[in-house]
């Protein structure tokens, strides 16, 4: 096995868009997708001067509500603040976000450490097009000012199946709780990757940010390709750079971007226009007590109440409503013999749920396929002794090695049967025939 000279250093940055109904600090509607350009903007989301914001309470319990889900303490006294840089889809020249006193902080999944999570506002977007070979960059203002939570974690891992594992978790929560979407086709969930390597494992003075990733694909390629090109740099005894880069899909290369910044180049100061945010303990407990089962949590009772097995589980739980489709099902069938592992295999590996919208058609259909009559054993080795007399060829084919034309066999006594064989008792009955005979 290759022995590598470093260890991958890796933290994650993991903006998600909240599915408020309105903006994080005006009334315009969050709802941007597709939308026509600059159709849903006012003074305040324009960055014109003189606009007051004011802030969207939905979007504040939502962010606690994801910080709770990791197990994150939640500051009793909150701020936004001020956070500058010029960028032409940034209307006011500054985002308004959170820098030294976020809303969560400290949490954890499983062994990876979540450092923070707050609450900024989206940028507008911008479009690049070419008219008669002239290029330009237009702007469209809808997404400016919808609320988006960012999640930072602590640099807890070392390779990109740990990496893309706690990513889909952290989506899956998301939707779970009823926050957002986290649809990365449509820009509701973006990547970012803290990449450094280590000949111990440890932090290094340095570190590269892989930026704007909208699929767990592509940042696992980006990821990769980073590790390979800070392995070469390395080799050489060369020092990298602190930068922000991109990821070329074509290439399949990261390319440089920026010089990284720091905290100071963004002259952070307490937003002048949104008063504090102050929470007691009694405030935090009554969301705490609107969270749901979460996904681990759900993973560990499917495996303890219904013994399914780990890959049913997994599918299962990773879309919340076909979970409660499962659970529903289940419930149902209680008391006609019929097992949640059924269940969970029709719904898996015959889709019938997609069938049957209501979990009751689900079991009706369940019900009629395990209450067939099947053929009695008198029956079933009859037709066998005519289908062995009438197919000699594929008999020989079998008894030279052919093992295929068993499925054949097999399909010719049920034709016989009628459809009412059991398929296991005819293979078994079969197969004792052709080497008995």
């Amino acid at each position: 096995m290759e022995q590598h000279k470093f260890i991958p250093v890796i933290g994650l940055e993991v903006h998600i868009e909240l599915s408020t109904k309105s903006k994080l600090f005006c009334g315009c509607s969050a709802d941007h997708f597709a939308k026509k350009p600059n159709t849903q903007v006012c003074p305040v989301c324009l960055g014109l001067p003189g606009a007051l914001p004011f802030t969207n309470k939905e979007a504040v319990m939502s962010v606690i509500k994801f910080g709770l889900a990791f197990g994150c303490n939640i500051s009793i006294f909150s701020k936004f603040d001020r956070k500058h840089y010029f960028y032409p889809d940034l209307p006011k020249g500054y985002q308004i976000s959170q820098y030294d006193l976020p809303l969560c902080v400290g949490g954890k999944f499983e062994d990876k450490r979540v450092r923070r999570v707050h609450l900024e506002e989206d940028t507008g977007k911008l479009v690049h097009e070419t008219v008669d070979g002239i290029k330009s960059s237009l702007i469209d203002f809808n997404r400016s000012s919808v609320p988006l939570m960012e999640m930072v974690t602590e640099p807890d891992f070392h390779d990109t199946e740990s990496v893309i594992g706690f990513l889909k978790e952290v989506q899956t929560v998301a939707r779970y709780l009823s926050i957002s979407n986290a649809d990365m086709e449509k820009g509701s969930m973006r990547l970012e990757a803290n990449i450094s390597l280590s000949p111990d494992g440890k932090l290094p003075k340095y570190k590269v940010e892989i930026k704007n990733i909208n699929s767990f694909r592509f940042l696992e390629k980006a990821i990769k390709a980073e590790i390979v090109r800070q392995e070469e740099i390395l080799t050489k005894g060369e020092k990298i750079d602190a930068e922000t880069r991109g990821y070329d899909e074509v290439k399949q290369k990261t390319f440089s971007q920026r010089s990284k910044e720091e905290a100071k180049d963004y002259r952070y100061f307490p937003e002048p226009d949104l008063p504090p945010m102050r929470f007691n303990e009694n405030e935090i407990s009554k969301i705490k007590n609107q969270i749901p089962e979460l996904p681990e949590q759900k993973r560990k009772r499917f495996a303890s109440e219904h013994k399914l097995p780990n890959d049913f589980i997994e599918i299962l739980v990773a879309d919340k409503v076909r979970a409660d489709y499962f659970e529903e099902a289940v419930k149902l069938g209680q008391g006609k013999t019929l097992s949640a592992k059924t269940v969970a295999d029709l719904m898996i590996n015959k889709k019938l749920d997609l069938q049957f919208p209501e979990p009751a058609g689900l079991v009706r259909k369940i019900l009629e396929l395990t209450n067939v009559e099947y053929a009695d054993q008198a029956e079933t080795e009859v037709a066998i002794i005519e289908v062995i007399s009438e197919n000699q060829k594929a008999v020989t084919d079998y008894k030279n090695g052919n093992g295929n034309v068993i499925g054949f066999l097999i399909g010719m006594v049920q034709k016989k049967l009628k459809g009412k064989g059991n398929i296991n008792t005819v293979r078994e009955n079969l197969l004792k025939s052709l080497q008995n005979g």
